[in-house]
């Protein structure tokens, strides 16, 4: 599977976050099908005693914003799914540059949709390689 554009501004983005990169791709299996996330993680959290392990689904945004959110939202449910079944305590992020993050959440469909679907998502900023929000 081809990398996204912004693959591995993402995977440094998580790493200055103080996330470790465990898989990447994330390969996770049901059945006779096996889908290809772009990354895993975890970070410790001293706090809670214990470990936050994260799968992330990096999306550029590069033509139609309708075709490549409809795309991606497709694909994130459809690997929630098995993410759910598979690994429960994982939790499933789609990334989306700062810009598309900026254009979407003006805009009452995307919205809906991110809220009715519960859509975790991870925003980045591919110039400087940082995660600038978390929404859950």
């Amino acid at each position: 599977m081809a990398k996204d554009l912004f693959h591995n501004a993402v995977k440094r983005a998580l790493e200055k976050d103080g996330w470790t990169i465990t898989d990447d791709p994330f390969v996770i299996r049901d059945g006779k099908i096996a889908l290809e996330v772009d990354l895993a993680a975890e970070k410790f959290i001293a706090a809670r005693k214990g470990k936050q392990q994260i799968a992330v689904e990096i999306k550029s945004f590069l033509g139609s914003i309708v075709n490549e959110f409809n795309s991606a939202l497709g694909q994130y449910l459809g690997y929630l799914q098995i993410i759910l079944k598979k690994e429960p305590d994982r939790f499933l992020y789609l990334a989306i540059p700062q810009d598309v993050k900026d254009k979407i959440m003006t805009i009452g469909y995307y919205k809906n949709l991110i809220q009715k679907y519960r859509l975790k998502i991870l925003v980045y900023d591919p110039s400087n390689e940082v995660i600038s929000e978390w929404i859950n």
